[in-house]
């Protein structure tokens, strides 16, 4: 409804330009002012049409406003200052909106093109820290945000099974005789991935006391990268299969489950990294002196060189990425990569290198780290935070806060609860700050049932327990759909008129899809959690101003909180949110 809208006040404007015997310009955009008392639409042509017509913009806006026609749509269009602004007639549009809120509200047209969408790709030689954790969730809500934007989204974690820390391990048990193995016996500390991350630790430390190690380290890589030892391969994929079994575990946890898992070996033994290497030496770029580069300063401004080629033959991180990004550029329309802001440089490098090959450049959504206050929690290995870590105390600090407010519920429904709000509690504080800021992570913050995900969370589960209580809910309804009540829009009475909270939430449910189509253009999910808490707060405001069950105007009423729970529904699971049906 948003959309039609938005092309209606286009047309309007199209005829007053043509009125005025104005030229129409290539392109006119429409916006949501930034408060409602300036209207529901707001355009900003005047400044466009400044330069052509020397003349101030707030001139061609009062002149222009002069000859536009208000439609059926809307009740009245004002200038202020240089802005036109468009009113909307909530008495016709209502009931029109409240109509076209259909189970694929927000879904955009097919692009007809597919995005492969990289994140997370930790390193797999342990747990995944809460450095990893803001690339994982920003990725995840970036596939359901590109999904519901009419995109193809393949999603993939590219696995460093050639790193040298996997050699480190694997140096660990072949040599050291270290097993992933010892005496503790705590849960979380059995769990396969913690194992391995140990062992790394203490693999590492004997290789920083003994440095003569570091030659039989650069031995083992050179013998995998052959692939020549079947023995010594079976070693090399049982670490990281074994730690990807605990990985994938935790991703779960949070409601993130990858397509594919592209093993960076592959290119290597496809030969796909010596193709590329040679590639570049044809494109004339390429300068050797002891190990084998691309000269990027003269040409590209950049000043350090990407090596391509160790001097003993062997390739580095740098190509086999490239070998990677190359395959993705032949089965993608659109690369996309969330990396933290340190792969800057990095990128830089592999996209000139990219574009000498003529193949896709990736789009690289840089995102800054996640700090925890000093003493906000401790951890037993005293090295990181785990997301495990992380999960397990927002869910005990979930619960705690459920048993101060229900002694109805059992244990095991506290605990089913928690688990909702505490996760729920880390994903939104996390994709509710742009990727360009820091964030600290503050647990009062997070998991506050007034102002954080809890709170929006609330508001649907007090949606759904107000609808249950009506004659007019479906008893055998699926939550997922946007119709659980026996109700349709003919029920409405006529002398129905939405009052300002009614039109507060309908002017709330019209933005959802342009939020979508904003945070797809955008690459970005910031939009979609401030959305969520502004929907909520609205509901909120018209559950405790609006008598709904027995009223006269129960039935719109109804459909409102209908509505208003789905797209809180909606909105939510966008950024990997679920909701509990009670709390």
């Amino acid at each position: 409804m948003y959309f039609k809208l938005k092309e209606e006040a286009i047309s309007i404007i199209k005829d007053g330009l043509k009125e005025l015997n104005f030229e129409i310009p290539g392109e006119i955009k429409i916006d949501f002012p930034p408060n409602p008392d300036l209207g529901d639409l707001t355009t900003t042509i005047s400044f466009v049409l400044a330069k052509k017509l020397r003349k101030p913009p707030i001139e061609i806006a009062n002149q222009l406003s002069e000859v536009l026609k208000p439609s059926k749509s809307f009740i009245k269009i004002l200038s202020v200052g240089p802005y036109i602004n468009f009113y909307i007639n909530y008495n016709t549009f209502s009931k029109k909106l409240l109509n076209y809120i259909d189970d694929d509200y927000g879904q955009l047209s097919n692009k007809n093109k597919k995005i492969v969408l990289e994140h997370t790709s930790a390193n797999p030689n342990g747990p995944l820290h809460i450095g990893h954790l803001r690339n994982s969730l920003f990725g995840d809500a970036l596939k359901r945000i590109f999904l519901l934007g009419g995109y193809d989204v393949l999603t993939q974690y590219y696995v460093n099974d050639m790193g040298r820390q996997i050699a480190i391990i694997v140096f660990g048990i072949t040599k050291l005789e270290l097993t992933l193995e010892d005496d503790l016996n705590i849960e979380l500390d059995n769990k396969i991935d913690h194992k391995i991350g140990r062992l790394y630790y203490k693999a590492n430390k004997a290789t920083n006391e003994n440095p003569e190690f570091n030659e039989e380290i650069s031995n083992l890589i050179k013998e995998y990268e052959s692939g020549n030892n079947p023995e010594l391969n079976k070693t090399f994929e049982f670490v990281v299969e074994k730690c990807l079994e605990g990985v994938k575990e935790t991703l779960n946890e949070i409601n993130i489950r990858h397509d594919e898992f592209i093993w960076e070996g592959r290119f290597i033994r496809e030969g796909k990294v010596n193709e590329i290497v040679d590639n570049l030496i044809d494109t004339g770029y390429t300068k050797e002196n002891d190990v084998l580069y691309l000269d990027l300063l003269d040409d590209f401004g950049i000043e350090k060189e990407l090596v391509l080629r160790r001097s003993d033959g062997t390739s580095l991180y740098s190509t086999r990425d490239l070998a990677y990004h190359v395959y993705k550029s032949k089965i993608a329309d659109i690369i996309v990569d969330v990396l933290g802001s340190d792969h800057k440089l990095a990128v830089e490098q592999i996209s000139i290198a990219l574009e000498l090959l003529k193949e896709k450049v990736p789009e690289v959504v840089f995102y800054e780290f996640i700090n925890l206050p000093e003493g906000s929690m401790s951890t037993r290995r005293g090295v990181f935070i785990s997301v495990d870590d992380l999960i397990n105390e927002a869910i005990i600090r979930a619960q705690n806060e459920l048993n101060k407010r229900r002694d109805d519920l059992s244990e095991d429904e506290i605990l089913e609860i928690a688990k909702i709000i505490g996760i729920g509690a880390i994903r939104y504080y996390i994709s509710k700050i742009s990727p360009e800021k820091h964030i600290t992570f503050k647990w009062d913050e997070a998991l506050n049932f007034e102002k954080g995900c809890a709170s929006i969370q609330y508001a649907y589960a007090r949606g759904l327990k107000l609808l249950k209580k009506s004659d007019k809910f479906n008893l055998n309804a699926d939550l997922e759909k946007s119709k659980i009540l026996d109700l349709s829009i003919n029920d409405v009475p006529e002398n129905w008129i939405p009052n300002e909270s009614e039109i507060n939430l309908i002017r709330l449910f019209s933005k959802f899809p342009s939020i979508v189509e904003d945070s797809v253009n955008s690459r970005r999910v910031h939009q979609i959690a401030q959305y969520s808490l502004d929907l909520a707060n609205s509901f909120n405001k018209f559950y405790k101003s609006e008598q709904v069950i027995n009223n006269e105007f129960e039935i719109p009423r109804l459909i409102l909180v209908e509505k208003a729970i789905f797209i809180i529904k909606k909105s939510l699971g966008l950024l990997g949110i679920e909701v509990p049906e009670t709390m």
